[in-house]
């Protein structure tokens, strides 16, 4: 089932979490996760608002926070503040009698919808009549589990933004090119940091269903697929440009998901974690202007008072969808467990679950 056909027969909130006082709701969830101790466990996405990530038991990026739910055997529960790929992924890597709920259904990602299985398969023929056999798929953990299960029938493989280098190196002793799957930003700047030049990379259009290329297909090497994360491409050259005017002092941090021109033109670019350990270690009074998501930046401003830290983009909002969890739907999903009815549950199907696992694993054993 898509993202969309679930978002279809989402429930909707009852009125009554709507009409509650913030502090009534927050006693209330202190209550609950006290009542369920060690049967319930909430991780929060770094990206997550501060009202909910004050209640996540764990912190961290969408793969790190499903291996720290598996590794959670005691917790019956694991409600998942993120978005929908992520709660997909805890519920591959968890047991079966662990039941994973997504506080919102509506929490999405827009990435990940720009690869759906039905394009990818159709794109994967087309590719191989033009290429033959000499294509493995890598697909970035920001991707729903049919993307993953199909990159592991294939003997492709997962990557997130921290080992992306080490995986398409990988990939490399395997095939002689790539597909990547679904951020061509991510794929673009990490096969151009491994010395591949942009004239071997190629574009796939799934709407289009065509290849994006001038010159000779024996030439290319990386084919990228045409999807990108909807916060991470506002950030301009144009906003480093004007910074850089402004005040020359400030250091330009990114993600990798931002344009290969963006990531070129900044000072340094990493996933999540590099950008927060590499604040974590900024001497004080140094300033940094980040390109990533608006709540880890406000957050970072936060934790580092001796430090400055703003956005990269000062018109950047949250992601959306990652926002649509709140204290209503946190609160809503936890007393559902409590009276012994769980919504939202996130349930891959077997035989997704069993592939993709594949490709995970494919990962996993060589970082």
């Amino acid at each position: 089932m898509s993202l969309l056909e679930v978002m279809s027969t989402t429930q909707v909130l009852p009125e009554k979490y709507r009409q509650m006082a913030t502090e009534e709701m927050e006693n209330r969830i202190r209550e609950i996760k006290a009542e369920l101790g060690e049967k319930l466990f909430i991780p929060g996405h770094h990206y997550q608002r501060d009202e909910v990530i004050q209640f996540a038991d764990a912190t961290g990026d969408s793969l790190q926070l499903a291996q720290i739910s598996a590794k959670n055997s005691k917790a019956d529960y694991v409600v998942f503040c993120g978005v929908h790929f992520m709660a997909e992924t805890a519920d591959i890597l968890t047991d079966e009698r662990q039941v994973v709920v997504l506080p919102d259904m509506r929490a999405g990602c827009s990435m990940a919808d720009m690869a759906d299985i039905k394009q990818t398969e159709k794109a994967w023929k087309a590719l191989e009549k033009d290429f033959g056999d000499t294509i493995l798929p890598l697909t970035y953990v920001n991707s729903t589990a049919a993307i993953k299960a199909f990159c592991g029938r294939n003997g492709g493989a997962t990557v997130t933004s921290s080992n992306a280098k080490k995986m398409v190196q990988w990939a490399f002793t395997q095939k002689e090119r790539i597909l990547f799957l679904p951020d061509q930003h991510l794929g673009r700047n990490t096969a151009y940091d491994l010395g591949i030049p942009l004239v071997q990379m190629a574009v796939w259009d799934p709407l289009a269903e065509k290849l994006e290329y001038e010159g000779s297909l024996d030439e290319i090497k990386v084919i990228l697929w045409k999807g990108h994360c909807s916060v991470h491409e506002k950030f301009t050259v144009e906003n480093i440009q004007e910074l850089r005017e402004n005040d020359p002092e400030f250091k330009v941090i990114v993600h990798p998901e931002c344009t290969h021109e963006v990531v070129q033109l900044a000072d340094d670019a990493g996933s999540t974690h590099y950008i927060i350990e590499k604040l974590k270690a900024a001497p004080p009074n140094s300033k940094w202007a980040v390109g990533t998501e608006m709540n880890l930046v406000r957050r970072l401003g936060n934790v580092h008072t001796d430090k400055t830290v703003i956005s990269l983009n000062p018109n950047m909002c949250p992601c959306l969808t990652m926002n649509r969890i709140d204290l209503p739907h946190l609160l809503w999903s936890l007393e559902s467990i409590v009276e012994g009815k769980p919504i939202n549950q996130i349930k891959v199907e077997n035989d997704v679950a069993k592939d993709a696992v594949i490709a995970l694993e494919r990962m996993l054993q060589r970082v």
